[in-house]
């Protein structure tokens, strides 16, 4: 076996500013090329942004969800194929045609991926493509960094009528083609033992066949900013999207029970509907700023004003916002949603998952605790360090891909 590997990396989306399935991407193959590997990347829009060494194989699809026309309907022109067909009449009726749309597409190049490539490593897209790759003999692996159903769940769970739920189950109707994938490849890679546990729980796949490789972060740009001030009672916080998964809710909910402190929203919520509307309802429209798209290089800037970062997030498999901000020392308060206890360890404080009171409490604390909390915001980086590293995420991943290999052989 060759020491250097040819990899394929696929997935239905690559948007590097919103959500993580972009950011994993766009560092690991950073990370795979570094070691030497020869990596291509076969992505569906919006497309990741990546390395000067990893080659961009772009499955063009309709961006049906793009911003700032969600759920557009294409003009007659961009008709190019039975797949877009297809697509366009699976949101039609209410769902959500990435993922399976993708897998039509990626249909095109089943060949060139069973032949051209030692690995394939899907991130999450767990279309019927790459279970029919895996019936071939193609050696197949996938990220999941934490089971979608339980998005679903929480989503049905804040639904406030039966049309609601109608529609969520309508869009969530993709989940039953990725469980049956999920069981049907011999290698998942997961982020936490947490969402390994969930996995097992929620998806039915066999325990024994999910692997742990938590992710990184980049901790040359995620730095602390010794120059810039920390504002006092400056609280921020990121999510991805405004969805019941993140806890925003009680967050906003805690800040409206909390005298002098701010809250800046780092995320793209141009479309939002319920996100306004709380913030007006808690008389918040002075004290809560929403930023929409920002580089990372002003969230940092961001961070480092910042006196506390806050996830919320009623569930998280494993949470790069909770690294970036350990990372740039910034003093953290967390849930202890899903894997955030596995991630944050002692280097935050920890709150009870949808408990408004329990967040602005832990806020108050931090904010009163002075320099205290400066000292554990460095503990937090130093943590960062040691455990969350793109590289360690890279070898151990090329660790999982010999495995497979060896498996097949």
């Amino acid at each position: 076996m060759d020491n250097k590997l040819r990899i394929a990396f696929t997935l239905y989306r690559g948007n590097p500013h919103s959500g993580g399935q972009g950011v994993y991407t766009a560092f690991l193959t950073r990370e795979l090329a570094a070691l030497g590997h020869h990596v291509e990347v076969f992505s569906g829009p919006p497309y990741p942004e990546l390395d000067a060494r990893v080659v961009l194989r772009k499955v063009p699809g309709l961006d049906l969800f793009r911003e700032p026309d969600p759920f557009r309907i294409p003009r007659p022109s961009e008709y190019r194929s039975v797949e877009d067909l297809l697509e366009v009449g699976l949101m039609s009726i209410g769902a959500f045609p990435d993922p399976k749309g993708f897998g039509w597409r990626l249909r095109h190049h089943f060949d060139e991926l069973r032949r051209d490539f030692d690995v394939i490593h899907d991130n999450q897209s767990l279309n019927w493509t790459l279970a029919k790759l895996a019936r071939s003999g193609t050696p197949v692996l996938s990220s999941i960094h934490h089971p979608i159903s339980v998005d679903r769940r929480l989503a049905l769970a804040a639904a406030s009528s039966m049309k609601a739920r109608v529609g969520l189950r309508r869009f969530y109707s993709f989940i039953p083609m990725q469980v049956a994938v999920a069981r049907e490849l011999p290698r998942i890679l997961t982020v936490s033992t947490s969402s390994a546990g969930d996995l097992a729980r929620e998806l039915g796949i066999d325990r024994r066949r999910i692997a742990i490789v938590p992710i990184g972060v980049d901790t040359d740009l995620y730095a602390p900013q010794p120059d810039v001030h920390r504002e006092r009672g400056l609280v921020c916080t990121t999510a991805s999207a405004d969805v019941p998964l993140k806890g925003l809710r009680y967050l906003i909910e805690a800040i409206s029970l909390l005298q002098d402190t701010r809250l800046i929203i780092m995320g793209p919520h141009q479309n939002s509907t319920e996100l306004p509307l709380l913030i007006a309802r808690f008389g918040l429209q002075d004290r809560v700023t929403v930023t929409g798209v920002l580089s990372r290089e002003e969230m940092v800037q961001i961070y480092a004003r910042a006196s506390v970062a806050v996830v919320p997030s009623l569930y998280e498999g494993f949470s790069l916002p909770a690294v970036e901000a350990m990372s740039c020392a910034v003093p953290l308060v967390a849930s202890r949603g899903g894997a955030l206890p596995e991630v944050v360890g002692d280097a935050g404080a920890m709150t009870t998952p949808g408990s408004a009171r329990s967040l602005a409490e832990a806020i108050e604390s931090v904010l009163a605790s002075g320099t205290v909390a400066l000292e554990r915001g460095l503990y937090a980086r130093e943590r960062a360090i040691a455990r969350f590293s793109w590289r360690s995420t890279a070898s151990a991943t090329v660790g999982y891909y010999r495995d497979l290999l060896r498996l097949g052989a």
